[in-house]
């Protein structure tokens, strides 16, 4: 019974401690990454901006519902294996330019996404901003020394080659 008091005991301080340093870290961040592919800014812009098409090749996401717009604003729900989230394209500059946000602040994170499509020496560059929030501090935690800021866009930007038959490696 002793082993098992102190086990829990052990959890409660290792999730306390957790939360503590998270929230101590800002709740802000900012990620880039980048990759060069075959491919042109334009044909890249299109694959992207094609979100009913994302789960055919982008594995965060299992499904994609197309929703009625916001305020004027493309809408979509796009699902993976962490739960449904809303996002509206706050801009679409095409072959250039994506900016997308998630729109559900209930969320314990939120934030934005920019994507830029630019010419490369041989195809084009796809540079993915992510401008976000992490409100819960075991989340912030957790982003910051598990998973990183990172991983999302790394894969994202992976998954980008792999449609398109390229083994791409995402550059900071």
């Amino acid at each position: 019974m002793k082993i098992i008091l102190y086990l829990f005991t052990g959890i409660v301080i290792l999730l306390a401690l957790m939360a503590v340093i998270g929230a101590l870290l800002p709740r802000k961040h900012t990620a880039t990454r980048s990759a060069v592919f075959r491919q042109s800014p334009a044909m890249l812009y299109a694959v992207a901006a094609d979100f009913a098409a994302q789960p055919s090749w982008y594995s965060g996401a299992s499904a994609v519902e197309m929703l009625p717009p916001r305020d004027g604003l493309v809408c979509y729900r796009a699902t993976s294996k962490h739960g449904a989230i809303t996002f509206l394209v706050l801009e679409n500059d095409p072959g250039k330019k994506l900016v997308t946000k998630i729109a559900d602040e209930s969320l314990p994170f939120g934030g934005t996404w920019t994507y830029e499509f630019l010419p490369a020496p041989e195809g084009g560059c796809v540079r993915i901003t992510e401008d976000g929030e992490v409100k819960n501090p075991l989340f912030r935690f957790l982003g910051r020394f598990v998973f990183g800021y990172n991983a999302t866009l790394e894969t994202y930007l992976r998954d980008l080659g792999e449609k398109f038959g390229e083994d791409v490696t995402p550059q900071p």
